[in-house]
């Protein structure tokens, strides 16, 4: 199945996260074609045009408004075309897991629904060295078109993992002695006061809602974010960036590297 990606900084990245030495069929998994508006001529797009041919890319010039039939956004004047990216299963952790020479770091959205907060947490994973993200299958939302825009590439570095029993799969994690660590705002702990050094999973629910009760009873460990102002709790993506980058702090002050 053909799935789009559109914008510049989404096109850009997928373009870039192409190898050189990439095999014709590894490169046409990703894009199969660029189209590009043929109304634009500036050098933002005659850099992705020429990026694409750098990457043995098909690039059409097409109007306007095939690029408006192609996407539901702003694309920017380029929409590129390839299969749709492959979510992976849950036999897919173990592998990861016993392929990992440092500590895991794991990031996992309880219920996130929302295209926009899933491609920001991609996007926040890929910088903080987030070695996978794992999901539910039922009420999150999967790498859709928008996932793929807002997550600027991250889509294609970081892992998807989408599993059938999100509990089941934290006791799994257990096995592995990774730290299952859970944000929940009316506990006592803050993130701050927590030790993150370790084999570490982070989880975070929805905003508003927050955990849902089994994933909450499966966590070794709830911890916060201290709020100093008026509002009840942040959105899930600001909350996992904040989340990750400390501890990607204590990591990098204990000497392990991110990712």
């Amino acid at each position: 199945m053909d799935q789009i990606i559109f914008g510049i900084h989404a096109v850009k990245s997928a373009l870039n996260y192409l190898s050189a030495s990439a095999s014709e069929e590894q490169g046409e998994a990703l894009i199969k074609v660029l189209y590009v508006d043929r109304g634009r001529k500036d050098n933002r797009i005659n850099a992705i045009v020429e990026l694409a041919r750098k990457k043995s890319v098909k690039v059409t010039f097409v109007e306007r408004k095939n690029l408006d039939t192609l996407c539901q956004g702003n694309h920017q004047g380029v929409v590129a075309q390839g299969n749709t990216p492959k979510v992976k299963s849950e036999s897919y952790l173990d592998e990861l897991l016993q392929s990992l020479e440092g500590p895991p770091f794991l990031l996992i959205l309880d219920g996130v629904q929302d295209p926009h907060n899933l491609g920001a947490c991609l996007r926040t994973a890929d910088a903080a060295g987030v070695h996978a993200i794992i999901v539910p299958k039922d009420r999150s939302v999967s790498l859709t078109p928008v996932v793929r825009k807002v997550a600027c590439g991250a889509d294609q570095s970081v892992p998807l993992i989408q599993v059938t029993n999100l509990s089941r799969t934290l006791k799994l994690l257990k096995n592995y002695q990774i730290w299952v660590v859970g944000t929940a705002g009316e506990t006592e702990a803050t993130l701050y006061s927590s030790d993150l050094r370790g084999p570490l999973a982070l989880v975070m629910g929805t905003e508003g809602r927050g955990m849902r009760r089994l994933t909450r009873e499966n966590c070794d460990m709830l911890v916060k974010i201290p709020m100093f102002g008026s509002v009840e709790s942040l959105n899930v993506s600001v909350a996992t960036g904040i989340s990750l980058y400390e501890a990607v702090r204590q990591r990098e002050a204990a000497g392990l590297s991110a990712g």
